[in-house]
């Protein structure tokens, strides 16, 4: 395959690219592969933007970034396409094709909740292998593992770092990467060798994803439902009052649709105590702006990330107090669940563990970590029965009979996948 190299992209604000990102893709993979610097390549957004994930040099939360795949028709493919009004080729202006969100997730094996809240917003991925290490490493095949039970049906894996070897390591590399996803439902999925240090083949890794990763059917005239991924506070200390701008909601609308002015209702909500118990109480809140692509709407449609601009109080939505919520229009949410039935599905083996760690069936009174929808808790095992297990929650969640939850058990001082449920009424 032709090795082409372009230069760092910079986002675009003309008025003619104002438009709302269609789809989510993730990225993930081990730690250190290359998942950030491969966003900054395509968006020109460094994601790593916390105190401490500038200190560690590692993703901690969820990153996320728009990027416009736009193209040169009068070029073959893939050498048409690129993220820039110009054409750094043929120095033709371009057409804008498509818009993407991306979802940069943290790689650290002790973060892999929070990658695993993240692939509930997630069309598709890109799942990053450097080609100077030996394939797999330990979370390139956990998140593998967790793509597959998230339900996200198409992956590109990039092989990334290829300026760091010579043909034949890169072609061994390639091996490993075919071995580890033979036994998968991805096993036919492509591979495209790219440096995102140097932005070599960026072109045709946009290729890929126009040909693999296509924009899915939307329902706009279902019920508006939003997954929160982030909350914060933007006021600065000091603010007056009188000055001071609602709490902000960042995720991405699933179906339905939110214009400003909407009332919109966040479930659970609010965690508060309550006669020695824990108790969620709805918020409703007015829309007051929206922002996507780094450019205010007046309507969202279901696709990429957005943030809904609110009338919350800013000390609600502080430090992501609200991830897991739900937000839709007054009365049209799904329940709210303290305890959960869950038809399980258990793995046979834990990833990474070698050949003869098998997981043992689930046990009453065993703790358990669940990622449904954006939101992650804790769940307690009170009773089992015919394949189901009857789990009595740390923090509610809401979500619908049907969604599915997947499931992690404490295997020494971390948390590992093993399964999922589906919610039972």
């Amino acid at each position: 395959m032709a090795v082409k190299k372009t230069k760092k992209t910079s986002s675009s604000k003309k008025s003619s690219d104002v438009v709302q990102p269609e789809i989510n893709i993730g990225l993930v993979g081990h730690v250190d592969h290359g998942k950030t610097t491969l966003t900054e390549q395509l968006s020109g957004k460094w994601t790593d933007t916390h105190s401490e994930e500038l200190k560690r040099g590692i993703t901690i939360r969820l990153g996320y970034a728009d990027t416009a795949v736009r193209k040169d028709s009068s070029l073959d493919e893939p050498s048409c396409y690129t993220t820039r009004d110009v054409h750094p080729v043929s120095e033709n202006k371009t057409e804008l094709v498509r818009k993407l969100s991306f979802v940069d997730a943290p790689g650290h094996e002790s973060l892999m909740a929070t990658m695993l809240s993240g692939a509930t917003i997630m069309d598709g991925a890109l799942l990053l292998v450097a080609a100077n290490e030996t394939c797999p490493q330990p979370q390139t095949q956990e998140h593998l593992m967790a793509l597959e039970l998230s339900g996200i049906q198409n992956i590109i894996v990039v092989q990334n770092k290829i300026d760091l070897v010579n043909e034949e390591r890169a072609m061994r590399n390639y091996k490993e990467i075919k071995a580890m996803l033979k036994s998968t439902r991805f096993s036919e999925a492509p591979i495209i060798p790219i440096s995102a240090q140097h932005g070599i083949n960026i072109d045709v890794l946009l290729h890929a994803i126009q040909e693999y990763i296509p924009t899915p059917e939307r329902n706009e005239d279902a019920d508006s439902l939003l997954y929160v991924a982030r909350s914060f506070d933007i006021n600065k200390p000091g603010t007056k009052v009188s000055a001071l701008t609602g709490g902000i909601l960042g995720g991405s609308v699933v179906q339905g649709h939110f214009s400003v002015g909407d009332r919109i209702e966040l479930r659970p909500g609010r965690l508060v105590e309550e006669q020695n118990k824990l108790v969620a109480k709805p918020l409703f809140a007015t829309v007051t702006g929206m922002m996507t692509g780094g450019s205010s709407v007046d309507k969202l449609h279901p696709g990429g990330s957005v943030s809904l601009l609110t009338s919350l109080d800013p000390s609600i939505v502080k430090g992501d107090r609200l991830t897991g919520n739900l937000v839709g229009k007054p009365g049209t949410l799904p329940p709210v669940w303290h305890e959960l039935k869950l038809k399980t599905t258990i793995l046979e083996r834990i990833v990474n563990m070698g050949e003869d760690f098998k997981i043992d069936p689930l046990r009453h009174n065993e703790m358990l970590m669940m990622n449904v929808n954006s939101a992650k808790t804790v769940g307690v095992i009170v009773d089992l029965k015919k394949g189901h297990a009857y789990c009595k929650l740390r923090l509610p969640i809401c979500a619908a009979v049907g969604d599915h939850v997947t499931i992690s058990r404490r295997v020494g001082n971390r948390f590992r996948l093993i399964g999922y449920g589906v919610i039972s009424e």
